[in-house]
């Protein structure tokens, strides 16, 4: 195990669960640090830093959600919720709190590892302020000249369209909700009219994607909301 790899730390009462963790983890290069209540978890956040948070939201002395929060009002470190609780609402709840992703429980080591790569990349982009040109596969999107291409062809895109793939640029590799994506691109009044989202993204992935109908970039969420592709 390297010491310069990535802090985790994970927020988790559940012995077993902890012992497959630590296993996962470090075997593939991260350091570790455990709590096991809201209250030591929080501690540890603030003490130790970490490059990401693993938090349970079943917690003996309290609510995940609430810690989540906590934790957000004054830290941008991310965090990756690891819950039995698998319902869509579940995950809106969480995301909407400040969480960067759900896992919902059971899941294996690679996708653990796929998430926790995103939630790392993600935070160094946002660590650096956002890069001028955004790059993932063939897809380029200029911000300050505001022009978007696949491959080597210009896409024209409507105001709102560009408005809605800014949004995803700027936030790239984290899930955003329905209701976060509606706010930020039709204003607070607007987060009830999910069929706002679904139209223009079907016009965004007929501009964007080589086959719409398996988007590589924008990637749904069933249920929560969608996802920008990190590469």
């Amino acid at each position: 195990m390297s010491d310069a790899g990535p802090l985790v730390l994970l927020i988790e009462d559940e012995p077993q669960m902890r012992r497959f963790l630590r296993a996962a983890l470090e075997s593939h290069g991260y350091r570790f640090v455990e709590a096991t209540t809201a209250r030591e978890g929080l501690a540890q956040a603030t003490s130790r830093t970490p490059d990401v948070i693993l938090l349970d939201l079943g917690l003996p002395d309290g609510d995940g959600l609430d810690l989540a929060r906590r934790i957000r009002e004054w830290t941008t470190t991310p965090i990756v919720v690891i819950s039995a609780r698998g319902k869509e609402q579940d995950k809106v709840a969480a995301l909407d709190t400040g969480a960067d992703d759900y896992l919902t429980k059971p899941f294996g080591t690679e996708e653990l590892l796929a998430r926790l790569r995103v939630a790392l990349r993600h935070a160094a982009r946002a660590a650096a302020g956002d890069d001028p040109v955004f790059v993932a596969g063939d897809l380029r999107v200029d911000l300050p000249a505001r022009r978007v291409f696949v491959g080597n062809d210009e896409v024209h895109l409507t105001p709102t369209e560009y408005k809605l793939l800014t949004a995803l640029v700027h936030d790239a590799g984290k899930v955003l909700t329905h209701r976060q994506l509606l706010r930020a691109v039709w204003g607070p009044n607007a987060v009830e009219h999910t069929h706002y989202l679904r139209v223009y993204m079907t016009q965004l992935r007929h501009k964007l994607e080589r086959d719409p109908t398996r988007p590589r970039h924008l990637q749904t969420e069933p249920g929560v909301g969608y996802r920008l592709k990190l590469e």
